[in-house]
């Protein structure tokens, strides 16, 4: 196998040599847009309209979106997706002792602490050379899979569900809702809802019933992660090794009762979401381009196997593909590697775009099994923030720009089923099965029925495959957590309390990586100690792959290259009445979250603020 672009090839055993010295790390060029065109027609045509949101989210925002759309032939011209503020982590962790970064890289978000906390102690421990106890991987993931729980309902029915809503529909497309009134459900027998207008005015924001049922359901998912945990954001329970606390018989079923409601709760996600997929697609063919891009995806893979993780990077492409998710990487629409070394050693960040500036030297030509590592790779990246004006062909963005062999690969839950399927290995089948092109999944009896339902890859991939697939995720989740349970209780019954490992903190220089993943996709912590101290610190989170800017040739990252390919379906009277609901449906369906993007920058002056605790928990 090779990377196409990078100096970098495998044998059949996976081991990595370099195929070339010397080659331009910019040769592989894409036609950029013309923006002097655009600045023209901007200038002379009443039907070409600059249309900015800021910001974008409906949580913790820092996302911005500039686009100029030609509202005569419905079509977006220009995308520039910004990052508005700085995310200094990397630099506040320089110098630290290594056991820090945990507690203060958790800080990156209050939305999904959690999962940073937990990708920074897997980062720590391949450095230290431990491994948690089984019992404690088990409380990891089920910490995890409520975690995700959580994201995956709040995104269909708080964040991106009232794009869905009557309230939306009404205003940004009446013929749509008029076809709403006369459409009946095909899924009403699952969901309840016997006319697709019922259900939109229940997805109505604040008010809808699904909207509080969805309101509802994200709290028990949290109480299920405190159960396990202790707190929730930030929680103080991880550490190198494992978990800090004990856990009993006792709280293994407290836990149990918050997960059983979850699967009623998954059931009727996926027939909702089945019904708004199908609708929009009869009303109008063209919704099927509505944030479409070529497939190109990469997840780290999640939930790791209580008797194969070892945290070591030696056996990482072994204890990975043993995850109930399995790593890969997925370049149009074909499954390249699963291979976590691989995947590793292909991801570079460039800053062309971004207000940094470029870091020299490299102080890591290989990666610690003797393979080749590209200059722009984490672990010899160095983060140099450098503030500017905004200026569309150079730089715009406090995000990076992360590639994989040069590719822009999207992160989402969604990866992680699809990259599973391609991957056909899958060693947990007690709940979970595949075809060849499927995931079925066995959900448990609680109120409603034992179901099994199938999710398959789309023959088209959109906003609306985006979505539909996160409600498939929670069923996913749900079982993921419910087998890791009766693993956990059998670990319980044999008297195995057992949930962290003793550990020193090593004084030599040591590298590590936290593979991991949120409730939006990839995550990774880079990280390099000496002196028992952190050298260097590099986080890539599933937002940065998403939000990124274009890359030095020019091509855009998947928020702008979905954008672009999105049709304008609203209806609207004038250019001034323009709502952009199609482009925002666009960039929602990846899940946008900026926190752990950004963060503030003050340069040499000082920010004094009274502090209040926002609805999502992060109170940086």
């Amino acid at each position: 196998m090779c990377f196409r672009n990078l100096p970098i090839e495998f044998d059949s055993q996976g081991s990595a040599t370099l195929r070339g010295v010397g080659a331009d790390p910019f040769a592989y060029q894409t036609k950029a847009i013309d923006r002097d065109d655009v600045k023209r027609r901007l200038a002379k045509d009443d039907y070409v309209k600059a249309v900015d949101y800021d910001p974008v989210t409906r949580v913790a925002g820092a996302l911005g979106f500039h686009s100029v759309v030609d509202l005569e032939n419905r079509k977006v011209l220009e995308a520039s997706s910004i990052a508005t503020l700085f995310r200094g982590y990397e630099v506040i962790l320089k110098g630290r002792d290594p056991r820090d970064a945990i507690f203060i890289s958790s800080r990156a978000c209050g939305v999904c602490g959690g999962v940073h906390a937990t990708c920074s102690a897997l980062a720590i421990e391949m450095a230290f050379g431990i491994c948690p106890p089984p019992l404690a991987v088990v409380i990891r993931n089920l910490a995890l899979s409520m975690e995700f729980i959580w994201d995956n309902t709040m995104h269909l029915f708080m964040l991106a569900g009232p794009d869905y809503s009557e309230a939306m529909i009404k205003k940004t497309e009446p013929t749509l809702w008029d076809k709403a009134t006369r459409t009946e459900t095909r899924w009403g027998s699952i969901h309840g809802y016997s006319k697709m207008s019922d259900l939109f005015h229940d997805m109505n924001p604040l008010v809808g019933k699904l909207y509080l049922e969805g309101l509802e359901l994200s709290r028990m998912a949290r109480e299920g992660y405190v159960t396990l945990m202790g707190k929730y954001p930030h929680p103080e329970t991880i550490v190198p090794g494992g978990v800090s606390h004990t856990v009993t018989i006792q709280s293994f079923n407290v836990y149990l009762t918050r997960l059983m409601k979850t699967f009623d709760f998954a059931k009727r996600a996926i027939a909702i979401w089945n019904d708004i997929a199908d609708f929009f697609y009869d009303a109008n063919e063209r919704y099927k381009e509505c944030g479409t891009r070529p497939v190109n995806m990469a997840d780290l893979g999640i939930w790791d196997d209580p008797k194969a993780y070892d945290a070591t990077y030696k056996n990482c492409d072994a204890w990975g593909e043993q995850r109930w998710a399995t790593p890969g990487v997925i370049l149009d629409g074909k499954l390249v590697t699963t291979k976590l070394q691989q995947i590793n050693l292909g991801l570079e960040e460039f800053i062309e775009h971004s207000y940094y500036e470029q870091w020299t030297g490299q102080p890591h030509k290989t990666d610690p099994l003797g393979a080749p590592l590209s200059p722009y790779h984490p672990w010899n990246k160095e983060t140099k923030p450098k503030p500017g004006g905004t200026n569309w062909r150079e730089k715009y963005s406090w995000a990076t720009a992360p590639r994989w062999d040069r590719v822009a690969v999207e992160a989402g839950t969604y990866a992680r089923p699809w990259i599973t399927v391609l991957a056909g290995k899958l060693p947990h089948r007690r709940f979970l099965d595949l075809t060849p092109d499927s995931m079925k999944i066995l959900i448990p009896k609680y109120l409603a029925p034992e179901v099994q339902v199938e999710w398959k890859i789309p023959p088209v991939f959109n906003a609306f495959e985006r979505n539909r697939a996160r409600a498939y995720s929670i069923a996913y989740q749900c079982v993921v957590a419910y087998d890791n349970w009766l693993i956990g209780m059998d670990i319980l019954k044999t008297g195995d309390y057992r949930t962290s490992t003793p550990f020193t903190v090593p004084k030599d220089n040591r590298m590590g990586v936290g593979f991991w993943g949120a409730g939006r996709g990839w995550l990774s912590h880079h990280l390099e100690l000496d002196k028992g101290a952190i050298v260097n610190y590099q986080i890539v989170t599933p937002s940065t792959l998403n939000a990124c800017p274009k890359d030095p040739w020019g091509n855009p990252g998947p928020y702008e290259e979905a954008v672009m390919a999105t049709p304008i379906l609203e209806e609207f009277e004038s250019k001034e009445k323009f709502k952009g609901i199609d482009i925002l449906r666009a960039i929602r369906s990846f899940d946008p979250c900026m926190p752990c993007t950004t963060h503030i920058y003050a340069g040499d002056q000082h920010i004094t603020c009274e502090v209040n605790t926002c609805a999502c928990g992060d109170d940086d």
